[in-house]
């Protein structure tokens, strides 16, 4: 009588014939009376017990059967058209081939947890892999004098940068870079660490306030500003030679070049002043000007030092100029020997006194007519021996001349007078003769009347 087998379900698979073998399933089915059938069931057992254990799936499965894939060793099952692992976890270095929604797979190399979306494997945990360590947020809990507060602590490869706290407390058990933990975010204080970026409130500085919290937390108020009248009660050092620049069409330059500075007014024809507060009255002492070139000052300059002037010296006043100095040197530092000296302008030409170094005397006169400046030393007591020269006298009041030409004719001189020391003229010789009883007398033909002892008189023939 032939076998009719029938699945879980009740739907018949298939009729074995006795004396028969059945191999519509992966398992042989005997039929009545067939006489080989030990080795066969002992076969099936073996099966069961190995899940078909082989580097292929078994042929002609039915849905729900369990099959050991050797190449993946995966357990597997028949879904009614393929096998698919059973949903297990699977540890090794790469994804599984073939998973099926819900499956977990152990990255064997990074030692991370991934789960299979249907699609994808998604990763579950942790975010970090075994080489980078501990890296992202922890949830911990820290001991305090205030009872155990939990925290949540960033980590970056296995060191701990923040600890985010909803209240600020002090651990009782040393935590590295964090002596005290605030509300909000604390940075581990051994890193240097700092905030990069930008953020909304970043963007603007409250300067309502000037009082610092602390040596190293300043109030906005004692920031300088840039967008308005500012004051510093500190220095202020622009480190760059670019320097500084001022103007609203930056026209006052200073600036560094080899360690030379530069203050330029950079406007085409304007001036550089530097003004003073004389009484209440703002004066310019100095201005340098734009226009020309030149630097005009008002008021006394005193000079501590040399004063060196490669051009000429124009003074345009009348008024005497003094110097405190005992001499006032020119032409210091000539390599050749030139005329120099002093020169006087007039209405037309000029005057000079000066040195004449071809001469080796100083000379004086007007435009082009110039002549000895006679010194001492230049005149002579022999105006015989030495003519041409000027004349003095001797230590004993002399002079001598070659000749002596008097063109003055002078008065009579008293034939009593002996203490006259004037150069007898050609007046008064002439007239020497007539004197006569102390009145003038004309030499005549005639006899004088009167006289006194010791007169004498001429008397001509007619």
């Amino acid at each position: 009588m032939a076998y009719t087998i029938n699945k879980t379900d009740g739907t018949a698979i298939t009729t074995i014939t006795d004396g028969t073998v059945d191999n519509t399933t992966s398992l042989q089915l005997f039929g009545k009376s067939y006489s080989g059938f030990g080795e066969g069931l002992n076969e099936n057992l073996i099966k069961l017990l190995e899940n078909a254990a082989s580097t292929s799936a078994p042929t002609a499965p039915l849905r729900g059967e369990l099959w050991f894939d050797t190449n993946t060793n995966q357990i597997k099952v028949y879904d009614g058209t393929s096998f698919k692992p059973t949903g297990g976890s699977k540890s090794e270095g790469s994804a599984p081939s073939s998973p099926s929604a819900g499956d977990f797979w152990h990255d064997s190399t990074n030692d991370q947890v991934y789960v299979y979306t249907g699609s994808a494997f998604l990763l579950v945990g942790p975010v970090y892999t075994a080489g980078q360590t501990l890296s992202g947020w922890k949830i911990e809990t820290l001991a305090s004098s205030g009872g155990n507060k939990v925290v949540s602590s960033m980590y970056t490869g296995n060191t701990r940068v923040a600890i985010l706290s909803k209240e600020t407390f002090t651990p009782t058990v040393s935590q590295t870079g964090f002596a005290e933990i605030k509300a909000g975010l604390t940075l581990n204080s051994t890193l240097g660490a700092v905030f990069e970026g930008s953020t909304t409130s970043a963007t603007a500085v409250n300067v309502s306030s000037t009082t610092n919290t602390s040596s190293s937390i300043i109030a906005g108020g004692n920031f300088l500003r840039a967008d308005a009248a500012d004051t510093t009660t500190g220095a202020l050092t622009v480190d760059t030679d670019s320097g500084v620049i001022i103007g609203d069409s930056q026209e006052l330059t200073i600036t560094v070049s080899s360690n030379d500075v530069t203050v330029a007014q950079t406007s085409q024809d304007k001036d550089l002043k530097f003004t003073v507060n004389d009484g209440g009255v703002t004066k310019t002492p100095l201005q340098l000007t734009g226009a020309d070139g030149g630097v005009d000052i008002v008021g006394d300059l005193t000079i501590t030092g040399n004063l060196t002037i490669s051009g000429s010296y124009d003074k345009s006043s009348v008024d005497v100029s003094t110097y405190v100095d005992a001499f006032i040197g020119v032409n210091e530092g000539n390599g050749s020997d030139v005329d120099g000296g002093l020169i006087v302008e007039k209405a037309s030409g000029e005057a000079r006194m000066f040195w004449d170094t071809s001469e080796t005397f100083w000379s004086a006169g007007t435009t082009g007519s110039y002549s000895q400046v006679i010194r001492l030393a230049d005149a002579t007591a022999d105006g015989d021996a030495n003519k041409g020269k000027v004349l003095k006298t001797t230590a004993g009041g002399n002079v001598k001349a070659t000749t002596m030409t008097l063109g003055a004719v002078g008065s009579a001189i008293a034939h009593t007078d002996t203490s006259n020391t004037n150069v007898p003229t050609i007046g008064a010789v002439a007239t020497l003769s007539t004197k006569w009883g102390g009145s003038l007398k004309t030499v005549s033909t005639s006899d004088p009347s009167g006289g006194s002892d010791g007169d004498f008189w001429f008397k001509y023939e007619a």
